[in-house]
C-alpha cells in the first residue's frame, strides 16, 4: 500500500508521477488506501482517507479521484461553500483599474470589441458602444496594435471614458510587455503564451525535461508578472480547452485536469514574485467540460488555501438562442454553486448584443448568493461533479396484456414533453406538425426530433370523435398523454398515463383509476423524507415530474432537485426525471433561455434527470420545443441537429464573422440526417420514406456533426478541438478547411469556400440532402 505525509489540515492532495504535491508542511497525516502503482492512479469511486496522525481527535477526510484514471484527489463535497444552498465562495479582491473584482462586489460584466485594433477610431467607438460592461477586452496581437492601444487609451481618456480596458494575448509576450504599460488588465492564455503551438502531438519528457520546460515559462513570464507590478496592472490566467499545450496534454491528457495545471504552472509563477492581482478563467465550447475545469479548479484552490476570482464563460458559444443557451448552462450552473464574479456570454453577434445576457446571468447569480436560495440540508454523498456519469432512469417497459407499447414515451437520450391545449386537437395535421411529427397521408410517425409525450390539463369532451381519435394515433406511435388524475376520473382516455401529486397517493385517489394505470408523479424536492416515501410502495410510476415554482424566492430548484435524486439513490429508486419549470406570463425569450439553461442545464450537466417540460403560457410552441430540445443537446445529451462552434469574433478576424456564419447555417442547418426506412401503410401497399424514432426503431445513436466557424487561427485548430469540420480565416480573404485538428485545404478564396467546405462534407459521408418542404 502507497503511503505518504501531508498536512492534515489541508483539504486533499494531488500526485504527478510518483511524486507527492502538498499545501505545505504545517501538521502532518498519514495517506492509507491508495492503491500500489508509480501514478498512484485510483479506480473510479475508489475512496482514499486522511488520518490526522498528530492530534488524538481521529478527524478523517475523504477524497476521492476527479476523475476515472486521474491522480488528482480532491475531498468529497469541496468545491463550493454550501451543496444545499447559493453561498457566494469568498474571495480575495482584484483591482482592474477603477473596478473592484470578487466576493465583496458586484458580479462584474464584460464584453470585447470585434474592431480592428488599429483603427482606433472604430475600436473607441466600440468600446464607447458597450454602454453597461463594467470591463471591455481588446485584442492585441502584434506591435502595431499594441502602439495602436496607447492612442485608443489617450482618446477615451479625452472622452472622460474610464472603464477597464483588457488586452487579449496570445502568442506574444514582447507585446503583452508593452501594452501592459497603458491598459489595465492582461490576459494571458497559457496554452500558448510560452509553449509553442500545439501541434497535437504525444511527447515524452523525463522529469528533469519537465522541470526545465517549467523553468523556460518562468523565464518567458516572470517579466509580464514584474511589469503588472510596477504600473498595478491585474491579470488574468485565461485557459481554454482547445488551446492546451502538447506538453500538457502529453503529460495531463486534453482534460479538465489538464486545464488546472496548465494555469497553476503560471500561477505558482505570480505567487513566486508575491503578485496576486490576478483572476482564473477555464473556458471550452462544451458547456460540461467548461462546468468540470471551473469545480476541479475551485477544488484545487481550497486544497491551496488560495482566494483568487474567477472569470466565467463558455467560448465559441455560436450565435442567436443557441449561444444564450449553452452559455446559461455553463456559467448558470456555476452561479447557482456561487462561483464566479465576472463573466461573459460569448455571442456571434455585435458585441453590444453581449450586455443584456450577461446581465441577466450577473443578476441571477447575484440574486441567488444575495437571498442565499436553497433547500432544507441533506448529506449529498451521489452526484458526480467532477466528471460526468448520468443517472439514467428506467425507461418504460412492455408490460403484458397492455395495448398500446409505451416504450417510447421517453427517449434514451433525453425527453422533451410539451404542454398541449384541447384545442390544439381541432386540427389534428397542424397538431401532428407542431409536435415536429412526420405526417404520411395524414398519420403521424416520430421523427429524430419529435416530441416524446404531452401534458393535455383538459380532455376534450367524449362527442368530439375528431380530437380523441387525433389523442389515439398519438398513443398508438408511443407518444405518451398525461393527463391530470381528476380530469381521466371524469373524462377517461384509455391509455393515458395521469398525473397524480404525492397527497392523491398518500390518500389512495390514484387506487379509484383501473388497475395497472401508468403514473406521472409531481414532486417538488423538498418535502420531507417520509412524505417522499410513498413513492417507494407504488409500482406503476412511469415519470417523476419535478416541479419547484419559480416564485419562490428564497427556494432553488436546483438545490432541491439535487436532495430529491440523492434521496432517489439512497433509496434505490431508478424512476425517470422530468425537469419541469412553468415561468409566469409575460416572460421574454432571453430570460426562458437563461432561466431554463441555469435551471434545467445545472442539473442536465451533472446527468441528473432524463427530459425536459418548459410551460410559459405566451410563448409559440415552437419556440418552446426549440428551447427544450437546444437545451437536451447543449447539455451533451440528445443530438437533434447540427452543432456549431463559431467565435464571437474580436480584431483578429480576417473575415466577416456573423455573414459567413449565417451563410453556412443556411446550408447545413439540417446536418445531421438519419437513416431513412421503408414504411409500408397497413392495408395499403403503399411504401413510402419515413424517418423513425431514435428509440423506437433500433437504430444507432447519432453522433451529430460539428462544424466550427473561426475567424483567425489563433481560434482554429485548438479552440475547436470538438469539431468535425472547420472553416478558419488563414489570411486575409482566404479561408482553410479543416477535418478535425488537421488542416486539409489552404488558401481557398472566400467567395468559393462555403462549397468547399460542403464538398468536404460530402467527401467524408457526413452529407445528407435537405428533405422537400412538406
Amino acid at each position: 500500500m502507497a503511503t505518504g505525509t501531508v498536512p492534515s489540515s489541508m483539504a486533499g492532495l494531488w500526485t504527478r508521477d510518483r511524486h507527492f504535491y502538498f499545501a505545505k508542511s504545517v501538521d502532518f497525516a498519514r495517506i492509507v488506501g491508495l492503491p500500489e502503482n508509480k501514478n498512484l492512479m485510483p479506480r473510479r469511486r475508489n475512496v482514499s482517507m486522511i488520518r490526522n496522525s498528530s492530534k488524538s481527535s481521529s478527524d478523517i477526510v475523504e477524497l476521492e479521484p476527479t476523475s476515472e484514471g486521474s491522480p488528482l484527489l480532491v475531498p468529497r463535497q469541496k468545491y463550493c461553500e454550501s451543496i444545499y444552498k447559493t453561498v457566494r465562495r469568498k474571495t480575495r479582491t482584484v483591482m482592474i483599474g477603477n473596478v473592484a473584482l470578487g466576493s465583496e462586489h458586484p458580479i462584474r460584466v464584460q464584453t470585447m470589441t470585434t474592431s480592428d485594433t488599429k483603427d482606433v477610431d472604430r475600436t473607441v467607438e466600440e468600446v464607447c458602444l458597450n454602454t453597461g460592461a463594467d470591463l471591455v477586452r481588446i485584442t492585441v496581437q502584434g506591435k502595431k496594435e499594441a502602439d495602436a492601444c496607447f492612442e485608443i487609451k489617450d482618446k477615451l481618456v479625452q472622452k472622460n471614458y474610464n472603464i477597464p480596458i483588457v488586452a487579449d494575448i496570445h502568442f506574444a509576450p514582447a507585446v503583452a510587455l508593452r501594452v501592459a504599460e497603458c491598459f489595465d488588465k492582461i490576459r494571458v492564455n497559457p496554452g500558448n503564451f510560452a509553449d509553442r503551438r500545439a501541434q497535437f502531438e504525444q511527447l515524452e519528457y523525463t522529469d528533469e525535461e519537465y522541470q526545465k520546460e517549467l523553468e523556460h515559462i518562468e523565464q518567458v513570464f516572470s517579466p509580464l508578472v514584474e511589469k503588472c507590478k510596477k504600473y498595478g496592472r491585474a491579470m488574468r490566467i485565461g485557459t481554454n480547452h482547445g488551446s492546451l499545450s502538447d506538453r500538457i496534454m502529453s503529460y495531463y491528457g486534453d482534460s479538465p485536469r489538464g486545464m488546472v495545471e496548465s494555469a497553476f504552472e503560471f500561477a505558482r509563477i505570480c505567487r513566486k514574485l508575491y503578485f496576486h492581482n490576478f483572476v482564473f478563467s477555464m473556458k471550452s465550447s462544451n458547456p460540461v467540460i467548461m462546468v468540470q475545469a471551473y469545480r476541479l479548479l475551485v477544488a484545487e484552490m481550497y486544497v491551496q488555501g488560495w482566494d483568487y476570482p474567477l472569470h466565467l464563460g463558455v467560448t465559441e458559444a455560436g450565435e442567436g438562442e443557441d449561444g444564450r443557451m449553452k452559455s446559461a448552462i455553463g456559467i448558470g450552473t456555476l452561479l447557482q454553486d456561487g462561483l464566479g464574479d465576472t463573466i461573459r456570454v460569448s455571442l456571434t453577434e455585435p458585441p453590444e448584443k453581449e450586455i443584456d445576457p450577461c446581465k441577466k446571468l450577473a443578476n441571477l447569480g447575484m440574486q441567488a448568493s444575495n437571498l442565499q436560495q436553497g433547500t432544507v440540508p441533506f448529506e449529498e454523498k451521489h452526484r458526480r461533479y467532477f466528471d460526468f456519469q448520468r443517472r439514467t432512469g428506467q425507461l418504460p417497459v412492455q408490460k403484458e396484456g397492455e395495448e398500446v407499447d409505451y416504450r417510447g414515451v421517453l427517449h434514451r437520450d433525453g425527453s422533451v414533453l410539451m404542454s398541449v391545449s384541447s384545442d390544439m386537437l381541432k386540427t389534428p395535421e397542424l397538431f401532428y406538425k407542431s409536435l415536429a411529427a412526420k405526417l404520411v397521408v395524414g398519420m403521424p410517425f416520430k421523427d429524430l426530433a419529435t416530441v416524446d409525450s404531452i401534458l393535455l390539463r383538459d380532455l376534450p369532451p367524449f362527442e368530439d370523435a375528431e380530437s380523441r381519435l387525433a389523442l389515439k394515433r398519438l398513443i398508438d406511435i408511443s407518444m405518451g398523454v398525461v393527463v391530470p388524475l381528476s380530469v381521466q376520473l371524469t373524462k377517461p382516455l384509455p391509455n393515458a398515463i395521469v398525473l397524480v401529486n404525492l397527497n392523491e397517493l398518500s390518500t389512495g385517489a390514484h387506487k379509484l383509476l383501473p388497475e395497472g394505470t401508468r403514473l406521472a408523479v409531481t414532486i417538488r424536492g423538498d418535502e420531507p423524507y417520509e412524505e417522499l416515501d410513498i413513492i417507494k410502495n407504488v409500482s406503476d410510476i412511469t415519470m417523476l415530474l419535478h416541479d419547484l415554482p419559480l416564485s419562490e424566492d428564497k427556494l432553488s430548484r436546483v438545490h432541491a432537485a439535487r436532495r430529491l435524486f440523492e434521496y432517489l439513490e439512497e433509496n434505490s429508486l431508478n424512476f425517470p426525471v422530468i425537469h419541469h419549470i412553468q415561468f409566469p406570463k409575460g416572460i421574454d425569450r432571453d430570460d426562458l433561455v437563461i432561466t431554463a439553461g441555469s435551471n434545467a442545464g445545472s442539473l442536465l450537466v451533472d446527468g441528473l434527470g432524463d427530459g425536459i417540460l418548459l410551460e410559459a403560457p405566451d410563448q409559440e410552441f415552437e419556440f418552446l420545443r426549440n428551447t427544450s430540445f437546444n437545451l437536451l443537446q447543449g447539455c451533451r445529451m440528445r443530438n437533434t441537429k447540427t452543432e456549431y462552434v463559431s467565435c464571437p469574433s474580436c480584431g483578429r478576424t480576417l473575415f466577416d464573422l456573423q455573414d459567413v456564419s449565417a451563410e453556412i447555417r443556411s446550408k447545413t442547418s439540417h446536418l445531421p440526417g438519419v437513416s431513412v426506412n421503408s414504411l409500408t401503410l397497413p392495408g395499403s401497399g403503399i411504401a413510402l420514406p419515413v424517418q423513425l424514432d431514435a428509440l423506437a426503431n433500433p437504430l444507432p445513436s447519432l453522433t451529430p456533426l460539428q462544424i466550427a466557424i473561426m475567424g483567425c487561427i489563433v481560434n482554429g485548430p485548438g479552440e475547436m478541438a470538438d469539431a468535425d469540420f472547420g472553416y478558419v480565416g488563414g489570411a486575409p480573404g482566404k479561408i482553410d478547411l479543416y477535418v478535425g485538428k488537421n488542416v486539409v485545404k489552404r488558401g481557398i478564396a472566400m467567395e468559393d469556400a462555403t462549397d468547399a467546405l460542403i464538398q468536404l462534407i460530402k467527401d467524408h459521408g457526413r452529407w445528407v440532402d435537405p428533405q422537400a418542404e412538406e
